[in-house]
């Protein structure tokens, strides 16, 4: 007996075979297949997706098929409930995905789609102190021309890429979160970790379906918080290739964009300008510097943190001398500042002698510059504002201030 024949009776004897025991088929008798595998599964070219399901070339129905199958070509039990939803979501009017899309695996579309802020974040432009004109002009470019995009065409066509630059801690995150309470459009809210990924060549894909999804749910506003992290500029050695080509999708995506009638907005952030890509800053039309705030924007943001808690009992006076004291701090340095300068109060109760379990607001005074002596023991004398300018320092030197202002005259929207 020859291992062929062998092999041939061992697949008729198999259990569960709807051949009778001892039967015996020849492959020259048999007329109705041409080839044969006699019973070896190929698994090399096995159609069946990641949960063992059989995925048949052909489709269900007389050849409708689900939406889900019939643009991503994988079977409805092969995709979680969230992946189906978000598919389902950038489906056109026929039901089928943008070209952008279809090429894309549906986990990498649902993880962009993430991505999406769908809530509000209950920040305004009124809760940013002073910069008046960097709030006008991304007004106009970017709340006018997504509500009325009928009236912003030709030459009144807004530039499709912003950049704000300035020191940390100055407001150009806050300028991001009052355009997505602002703007009536899908924001993106995206970090360099969102776009990067430990394998090769998904770091790309991912840009892609940023761009895709963006063009599925415009108007649109994508906002890249430290942007220089994605665009820095390309070195000829000592960069990795997957950042490079990353590097490159994401510049022929800016450029794509740009050509086209879609409402997309790119809006990237930044305290290191300087280290930007060329080719990444002439997309970016429009470079708003982001200064330290004014003495007038410092005492905005004393009164505002102070009177939320029904703090503030400062003068006048007092309030301007603060601001004297305080030049050259960030609105982030005011901000911790006055946090600090709130806990004196509290200090000052419990040194009394108060439990901290028994205090109550009316055991603490005001938060003041410099305390009166009828709210102190006669031996104490306390100053809030100046004991915490001792905690709390700037944290921008001057040679830093001078390197912004020199790239704002190089580069910048306005000269300051």
């Amino acid at each position: 007996m020859t291992a062929r024949t062998k092999m041939e009776m061992d697949v008729v004897q198999k259990p569960g075979r709807n051949v009778p025991q001892g039967a015996f088929v020849s492959p020259q008798c048999d007329n109705n297949h041409s080839t044969r595998n006699y019973g070896v599964r190929p698994s090399w070219n096995s159609r069946r997706g990641p949960r063992g399901g059989f995925v048949p070339p052909i489709r269900n129905n007389g050849g409708s098929g689900t939406t889900i199958s019939r643009v991503t070509g994988k079977g409805d039990d092969s995709m979680e409930d969230s992946t189906r939803k978000c598919i389902e979501m950038l489906c056109g009017p026929d039901g089928e995905l943008p070209e952008k899309l279809r090429n894309l695996e549906p986990r990498l579309i649902e993880h962009v789609s993430n991505e999406i802020m769908d809530r509000d974040l209950n920040v305004r432009w009124n809760d940013i102190a002073g910069l008046e004109h960097a709030k006008k002009c991304v007004t106009e470019m970017v709340i006018w021309s997504l509500l009325r995009p009928d009236i912003f065409r030709g030459c009144r066509s807004p530039g499709r890429g912003l950049l704000l630059f300035g020191l940390p801690g100055t407001g150009k995150t806050m300028i991001g979160k009052a355009i997505a309470g602002e703007a009536k459009a899908t924001f993106f809210y995206i970090s360099a970790s969102s776009l990067t990924s430990k394998w090769i060549g998904e770091g790309e894909k991912l840009v892609r379906a940023l761009f895709g999804v963006a063009s599925c749910r415009q108007p649109a506003v994508i906002f890249v918080d430290e942007i220089d992290s994605l665009l820095s500029q390309r070195k000829s050695d000592g960069e990795h290739e997957s950042s490079r080509r990353l590097k490159t999708q994401f510049l022929i995506e800016m450029e794509g964009f740009d050509s086209g009638n879609e409402q997309i907005l790119l809006i990237g952030a930044t305290n290191r300008p300087q280290e930007l890509d060329e080719a990444a800053r002439r997309r970016l039309t429009k470079c708003l510097y982001i200064p330290l705030p004014s003495s007038e924007a410092r005492a905005w943001i004393i009164r505002n943190l102070l009177e939320k808690d029904g703090l503030f009992k400062l003068s006048k006076e007092e309030t301007s001398e603060i601001c004297k004291l305080t030049e050259g701090y960030s609105g982030s340095d005011m901000k911790n500042l006055v946090k600090d300068a709130s806990m004196g109060p509290l200090r000052e109760a419990l040194q009394r002698g108060v439990e901290i379990t028994k205090l109550s607001k009316e055991d603490m005074r005001p938060v003041m510059l410099k305390v009166l002596v009828k709210y102190v023991l006669e031996s104490k004398k306390s100053e809030d504002f100046e004991n915490a300018m001792h905690e709390v320092r700037p944290s921008v030197s001057s040679s830093e201030l001078g390197t912004y202002e020199e790239w704002n005259r190089q580069f910048g929207s306005l000269s300051m």
